[in-house]
């Protein structure tokens, strides 16, 4: 695969040669700037070997590197050696951002080249603006796709209606909505290319990328038409008939770009320049308007039908997680032989016994000992630990039901936890219950709260380099924006009915990760003289593990917590277990003991 991999970036080079170009980009990307792709776009991955969801290639004719960040930092070193590609360390002090090298290491008079349909505008015309400033010119009509043999095609799969049972409101008032933000902007319509905001939009879903049940389309809206553009054989009767229910006509995937040369001069159409590709603005520059997804925050922010159905999604995930972890610990404890890749199998079989699961919401992560501290690792049958009666077992897993999308994270001790794994464990618990207990006026950003979540690794000289939270979409995107917790700016307000992971974590490579957590929705808290305030409420049900709590390490208030939260679970779950399955969910939310108050 290595020599495989050294040809690939060969015949990318000649065909630099034939253009003249003196670099490539070939971004982790597709012209709907999704975060998974499908197939079709996995260019970068094809190239270099390497197979996480976010990393970016530079190809020159002399070296080749890959920007990543610390999710993957294990996983990529492993899958570059011996490709002749070089890992870049993104979010790293000494690692140059890819726009600083270039400009130090190209000269005036080089050109950088990069497929527009996979670059972004704001990335493209950021990374344009440096490079001219350096004499150096950046081109977005190059194909390096061209190289890419064997290419799959785009997906095919069929559309279907998501009922308005579980999306709460229709695809004619969402539209509605949207259209008066866009006048908001001073625009006569809007061009869409995220396909999660055409999914939400329309109320269509579909499986065109794996994990995430979108439909690769794009999406036109004006006061006139609403236009789909789509592959019409992905478009069956049932699904024809409900788009014209719903006003929506529908033309080719193809045809998107004389569409975008077309339209009108009068016209004023609104992009998000951070969501659109930068060769979709580039066809509209005589008509574009620039200014935030009139989607992303109403998509964001959950009605009480999808409100009640993500509870009812946690509920039966949470039946499922304790049937799973009994069933891992249980062959564990008997010494069958069982893997990493077990774990996953029988976190699916669990889960799909519903009616309502359409498939996982992402490749389960299951990693035992020094794979825990692997951020993203995802075992293959080369890779897959077989799991022992000792150490810890990291399972970060989720599912995608009708009616609501889940994430949640687990460390499971498998034997008796050494004084390290309880203190880490404990101090990453800490962290989860400061961000799950805190209280906040409204407008405060999940930049303004990372730190509840990391403070108490940081007394210690611990940390960890992801991000502590990501919005949740409704049977839609696990990773869904425009809100998150992390440590670098995020400028959407946590809102109302938004749904967000807790997850703070702590990697000692080579020995174990812990990671621990919860989705949390965004709710009121209180309105005083000084304002609205907000909270969170816990989501996910299903214990932590009460083997690795070391209480000297915690106060009263977050044991009480922890026991709390594990009440909650138990009387939410029990009803729905039995026998065995009841028996370790009693064990298992079994309240720690109180620190003794003496006068």
């Amino acid at each position: 695969m290595k020599e495989t991999i050294k040809n690939r970036l060969e015949s990318l080079r000649a065909l630099m040669r034939q253009a003249d170009v003196d670099a490539v980009i070939v971004p982790q990307g597709d012209p709907h700037m999704s975060e998974y792709l499908s197939p079709h776009w996995q260019l970068r991955r094809w190239l270099s070997g390497f197979n996480g969801s976010a990393g970016d290639l530079l190809v020159t004719p002399s070296r080749a590197m890959l920007w990543t960040d610390s999710r993957y930092f294990l996983q990529a070193g492993r899958q570059l050696d011996g490709t002749g590609i070089e890992l870049m360390k993104d979010g790293l002090p000494e690692t140059p951002s890819m726009a600083r090298w270039l400009c130090t290491n190209l000269t005036p008079g080089q050109t950088v080249a990069v497929d527009g349909l996979t670059m972004s505008t704001l990335a493209a015309e950021d990374l344009r603006m440096r490079l001219d400033a350096e004499g150096i010119a950046l081109r977005t009509d190059f194909d390096p796709a061209a190289v890419w043999t064997d290419r799959p095609a785009l997906p095919d799969g069929r559309i279907f209606e998501h009922e308005l049972r579980y999306a709460g409101l229709s695809a004619e008032a969402k539209i509605a909505r949207v259209m008066a933000e866009v006048q908001s902007h001073h625009a006569t319509a809007v061009f869409i290319s995220a396909l999660d905001e055409i999914a939400w939009l329309l109320n269509i879903r579909a499986d065109d990328v794996h994990y995430n049940p979108v439909a690769t389309s794009f999406l036109y809206l004006s006061q006139g038409r609403r236009i789909l553009f789509i592959d019409p054989a992905k478009v069956g009767t049932d699904a024809a008939e409900y788009l014209r229910s719903q006003g929506v006509e529908t033309a080719p995937y193809s045809a998107v770009t004389d569409f975008l040369k077309s339209v009108p001069a009068d016209e004023r159409v609104l992009i998000d320049e951070s969501r659109t590709a930068a060769r979709v603005t580039e066809l509209l520059a005589h008509v574009a308007v620039r200014g935030a997804s009139p989607v992303a925050m109403a998509k964001a922010c959950k009605n009480e039908v999808q409100l009640s159905g993500i509870r009812a999604a946690m509920l039966r995930d949470g039946v499922a997680m304790v049937r799973s972890l009994r069933e891992i610990e249980e062959r564990v404890a008997s010494r069958e032989t069982i893997t990493e890749l077990d774990v996953a199998e029988i976190l699916r079989r669990h889960r799909s016994a519903s009616p309502l699961f359409f498939d996982e919401s992402f490749g389960t992560i299951a990693g035992y000992g020094p794979h825990g501290a692997i951020v993203h690792y995802e075992a293959d049958r080369e890779s897959a630990s077989p799991l022992a009666p000792e150490g810890l077992l990291l399972i970060d897993s989720g599912a995608q039901y009708l009616d609501g999308t889940t994430d949640i994270t687990r460390t499971v001790c498998l034997g008796s936890p050494t004084l390290e794994e309880r203190r880490d464990f404990t101090l990453v618990m800490k962290g989860h219950i400061a961000l799950a207990r805190a209280v906040f006026p409204a407008g405060t950003t999940g930049t303004q709260l990372d730190v509840l979540a990391r403070q108490y690794l940081w007394r210690e000289g611990l940390s960890y380099l992801h991000g502590t939270g990501h919005g949740v979409g409704h049977f839609l995107n696990v990773h869904e924006g425009p809100q998150g917790i992390r440590l670098n700016h995020v400028p959407a307000p946590l809102s109302p009915g938004m749904v967000t992971s807790d997850e703070p974590g702590l990697y000692r490579e080579g020995v174990h990760g812990i990671r621990c957590e919860n989705l949390v929705l965004t709710v009121p808290a209180m309105s005083t003289e000084f304002g609205e305030f907000l909270r969170f409420e816990t989501l996910t049900l299903c214990p932590f593990d009460l083997r690795l709590f070391d209480t000297a390490l915690m106060s009263n208030d977050e044991i009480e917590w922890v026991n709390q939260y594990h009440d909650t679970v138990r009387r939410t779950l029990a009803p729905e277990l039995e026998g065995d399955d009841l028996h370790w969910l009693q064990n298992n939310t079994a309240p720690l003991p109180l620190h003794t108050i003496t006068d």
